[in-house]
């Protein structure tokens, strides 16, 4: 059934540490690779597309594939820009209009630019004055991205800035002179895997023109950084550290082409993450308040790293606080109870001025990681996207003061006759762990039924109650959805991510088998009727779930994974990501440790494997495809059963922040598609 695969004798090697490594070659590009590929994609489309049900699970998908209402719709000049995806059609459009969500007029369609292979839409950002809109473009689903600058008045695409792209959308694009003549942006190298991470800035005038920003490239570290400009105008703050971001630098904006930059917090290992308001940064930390608090520290501060010079505006309570946004004189402080959002209001001294009445329990459309969220909110009102475990995202409105809230677009779906139950489950160290079940009224849980477990677990990013999207396909037809809230995410804390992180990672591991055996215990499901999957860290989770425990799934679905963690320290990215979240590379004794839950060095012969399907991007600049190509490989020379191991990875598809609608809604429905055929569940 499979395509032949080669092995070698390679050997790769860590911190003086070897491993075999029989499947290197296929971490190559060439055209033995390729053919090795698409042969694997032909095998894996054929297996579920051969399943009767296909087309009409697609159908089901299709209708439960609604993202997120796009870039949340920013302000600028007095109008309102937006991202939005036409019925129809399968990548956003730009909008400006007179209302957030007004019908307005396209500054910006992908198709019109390519309309063969349109381009994605990565992110937005006006000018103050309303009178240009910069525009993020990738073209190959990798995130990479250019610029593009539009007139809004004409709509005329007016001289790009030239080169470095950037990396992502992660910085937010571009952070807007507080005078509208250009903008900060960072940009990045030509290597997809580079952790380059250089500040630009592009000014208009006198003429277009693009310089590196100096005074930032000394920071010791070559994590994420950028350069933000404050509320007021005043002044340009350079941040750094995507997990735990701080700002290490601030310049007046007296003289944007030649900032005088002063060192600002530098010597704090947490996070200072949010905004500058007049003359004090204002922020959600967690030194001192593993839960958050916030705090405001003088520009002027004889010695800002000290924390005792920090004025405490909110302390630290049983709630987890997660961002804050100005507006006005007020600031709202989005906040986790017990994995729920919640948004109250406090002036600038802490004092309670109410809570958003929230449209029900769920989430909070933010962003995963600190760093990216740090964009200025809107002056005099309060926007945000909203979604449950059974509903759509919807956009909402809240102005200081109001009881209620304005309801600016409704969910797109949502889903009747369900049940949602909040369940916990205790792992093997006696740490309650929480994880939500998601089914229709109709299916009761008087025997073991299909089920689907989903989780994340790492990187503080705290994987929260959210609509589903296409799963909810899963549940449509009677599965029993399982959303998991593993330690290594941010759902309470930093403590929660320092339990499942580095020397503790293998705690996540424990907590999604703790899970598991709940569900088999109180006959939610059983061994042959449970599902797991996960996407990026949660796709590495899978791989770990596969083979330390193939006894307890009947599929496992890795979702663009990592899963050579020893082979990805050759990549200066995947280096980057191993030393956050896993391991000290240079140290044998930890590279021994990770060894234990990399599932390429996992894998025996003569194991019974459950079915596996593993769903990769081929142009993922994080998890490269050759993890999901050697995984499979060795599975399949390996396994023992009969349970199909089938690769697909797909072309012009990364990881998964810049997919074409209509690719992913394929994607998913093939994985889904899988899944459903091996536990015997079919679209009703």
């Amino acid at each position: 059934m499979y395509p032949t695969t080669r092995v070698t004798d390679d050997v790769d090697e860590l911190a003086g540490v070897t491993f075999p490594d029989p499947y290197r070659w296929l971490e190559g590009d060439g055209d033995d690779v390729r053919r090795w590929q698409d042969a694997q994609g032909e095998v894996a489309a054929s297996y579920v597309r051969d399943w009767p049900h296909f087309d009409r699970l697609r159908e089901s998908v299709a209708r439960f594939t609604v993202p997120r209402i796009g870039f949340s719709p920013r302000t600028a000049g007095g109008r309102w820009f937006r991202a939005a995806v036409a019925e129809g059609a399968s990548q956003a459009r730009v909008i400006v209009a007179d209302e957030p969500f007004g019908q307005g007029r396209v500054l910006f369609d992908p198709v019109a630019e390519n309309p063969d292979r349109p381009p994605y839409v990565s992110w937005i950002s006006p000018s103050p004055d309303g009178s240009m809109l910069a525009v993020g473009v990738c073209d190959d689903g990798s995130e990479r991205n250019t610029i593009r600058l539009i007139d809004t008045e004409t709509g005329a695409p007016l001289q790009e800035p030239p080169r470095p792209p950037l990396k992502d959308n992660w910085t937010a694009g571009a952070h807007w002179l507080p005078d509208s003549t250009g903008f900060f942006f960072t940009g990045t190298d030509d290597s997809p895997t580079s952790v380059a991470h250089d500040v630009w800035l592009h000014r208009r005038v006198p003429e277009p023109a693009t310089t590196l920003v100096d005074g930032v490239s000394w920071l010791p570290e070559q994590d994420y950084r950028t350069v933000v400009v404050s509320r007021d105008g005043a002044y340009a703050v350079a941040l750094q550290r995507l997990l735990n971001p701080v700002p290490v630098a601030v310049a007046r904006l007296d003289d944007p082409a030649g900032l005088q930059w002063r060192p600002f917090v530098t010597g704090v290992d947490g996070t200072l993450a949010g905004h500058l308001v007049g003359e004090e940064w204002i922020a959600v930390t967690d030194v001192g308040a593993p839960r958050g608090r916030v705090v405001a520290i003088a520009l002027d501060a004889e010695d800002p790293d000290d924390p005792t010079s920090w004025r405490e505006i909110v302390p630290e309570s049983d709630t987890v606080i997660r961002t804050l946004t100005p507006v006005g004189d007020l600031l709202y402080l989005s906040e986790l109870s017990d994995t729920y959002a919640r948004v109250r209001v406090v002036d600038g001294a802490g004092a309670a001025r109410g809570q958003v009445p929230l449209p029900g329990r769920g989430a909070l459309a933010e962003q995963p990681f600190p760093l990216m969220n740090l964009v200025n909110g809107h002056t005099e009102a309060y926007l945000f996207e909203f979604s449950t475990l059974v509903g759509s995202w919807g956009a909402y409105r809240h102005r200081p003061g109001e009881p209620e809230l304005e309801v600016l677009r409704e969910p797109e779906v949502v889903i009747g006759n369900t049940v949602v139950e909040d369940c916990w489950a205790t792992s093997e160290d006696g740490t309650r762990i929480p994880y939500h079940v998601v089914r229709l009224r109709d299916v009761s849980l008087n025997q073991p039924r299909p089920a689907l477990m989903y989780a994340y677990g790492g990187f503080n990013v705290p994987w929260s109650p959210q609509f589903p999207g296409p799963i909810t396909a899963f549940v449509a037809a009677g599965g029993v959805y399982v959303h998991c809230h593993l330690r290594g995410g941010a759902e309470f804390g930093r403590a929660w991510w320092e339990g499942g992180r580095l020397a503790n990672k293998q705690n996540g591991y424990a907590d999604l088998y703790a899970i598991a055996h709940d569900l088999i215990a109180t006959r939610v499901t059983s061994p042959n009727l449970l599902a797991v999957t996960g996407g990026s860290n949660g796709g590495l989770m899978s791989g770990v779930a596969l083979t330390q425990r193939p006894r307890l799934w009947a599929a496992v679905v890795p979702r663009v994974p990592l899963l050579d963690l020893v082979g990805a320290c050759r990549d200066v990215y995947g280096r980057y990501v191993v030393e956050l979240e896993f391991a000290d590379p240079a140290d044998p004794g930890e590279v021994g440790r990770m060894a234990e839950f990399s599932p390429y060095h996992l894998v025996k012969d003569g194991v019974d494997y459950p079915a596996v399907f593993i769903d990769a991007g081929d142009t993922d600049p994080r998890c490269p495809p050759w993890h999901a190509r050697k995984f499979g490989a060795r599975l399949q020379a390996a396994t023992a059963g009969e349970a199909p191991i089938l690769v697909r990875v797909w072309g012009d598809v990364g990881h998964g922040w810049a997919t074409d609608r209509e690719v992913a809604i394929t994607q998913n429905t093939e994985w889904l598609a899988f899944t459903m055929k091996t536990l015997g569940l079919a679209p009703r």
